[in-house]
């Protein structure tokens, strides 16, 4: 197995840790294979394959016909749906969406994908999670479904170890992609309350997020399994910390 073989399934690959992971790894050796809901963008390092991961036969049908067209045997789990609403308000139908989109897709993947990585013997699953899964309001489906993905890497780690095939976990903390920047817009009292959390002084980067990825999907990282990796700048250590240079 050489670095010229690995051919890596991302989802939610158009758009901010999906496309820089997806840049990484490219330049990195991989052939990347993205799924996101609009397959329409030319800058894409390497194929992309437009479908809607809340439509759960569609999806199946599409990672099907991708393991039947490439020889894939990494995956990073990666797309993502958030609600925004207390208990007593959430809508049942959208806590389904979230559950699917989530956690449901990641299942979906690894049933088409790790046949091969068996019969391969290696295989990389890099699972995105969150470090809200340690609790946040208003977020029921969201941190459901991400904290079920640490409970897959772990699980996934006990059936797929013997046949050469990882699984970890990565769980940033705040990063500015399109999303977090829509909730929390430069300036605004929400960024600068999630800043001041961090000791490290930034809002982490999609590149961030990447970096880690890629540790993980390492051919040279295959004794690490089962792992959860908190890229967060320190935000989840759950102390105040000491102060930063120049701050008040």
């Amino acid at each position: 197995m050489t670095v010229r073989d690995r051919v890596t399934l991302i989802t939610g690959a158009t758009r901010g840790i999906g496309r820089a992971c997806a840049g990484l790894l490219s330049d990195r050796g991989h052939a990347v294979i993205g799924i996101a809901r609009r397959g329409a963008d030319e800058s894409f390092p390497g194929e992309l394959v437009a479908v809607d991961l809340a439509d759960r036969e569609a999806a199946s049908e599409a990672l099907a016909g991708i393991a039947r067209r490439h020889p894939v045997n990494g995956i990073v789990n990666n797309a993502g749906l958030t609600g925004h609403r207390p208990v007593e308000d959430y809508d049942l139908d959208d806590f389904g969406a979230e559950i699917q989109v989530n956690l449901t897709s990641a299942v979906q993947t690894a049933r088409a994908c790790v046949p091969r990585m068996k019969r391969e013997g290696f295989g990389r699953i890099v699972n995105i999670s969150s470090e809200l899964v340690h609790g946040h309001f208003n977020r029921t489906g969201y941190t459901a479904a991400k904290a079920g993905l640490h409970a897959l890497a772990r699980t996934w780690s006990y059936e797929l170890g013997p046949h050469g095939i990882t699984v970890n976990t990565v769980a940033p903390g705040p990063v500015d992609t399109e999303m977090f920047a829509r909730r929390n817009p430069a300036g605004s009292a929400l960024r600068n309350a999630k800043l001041a959390r961090i000791p490290v002084g930034r809002i982490g980067e999609p590149a961030d997020i990447a970096n880690a990825v890629a540790f993980f999907m390492a051919e040279e990282t295959g004794w690490v399994t089962g792992q959860t990796l908190f890229v967060d700048g320190g935000s989840g250590l759950g102390g105040t910390g000491p102060p930063r240079p120049g701050a008040e």
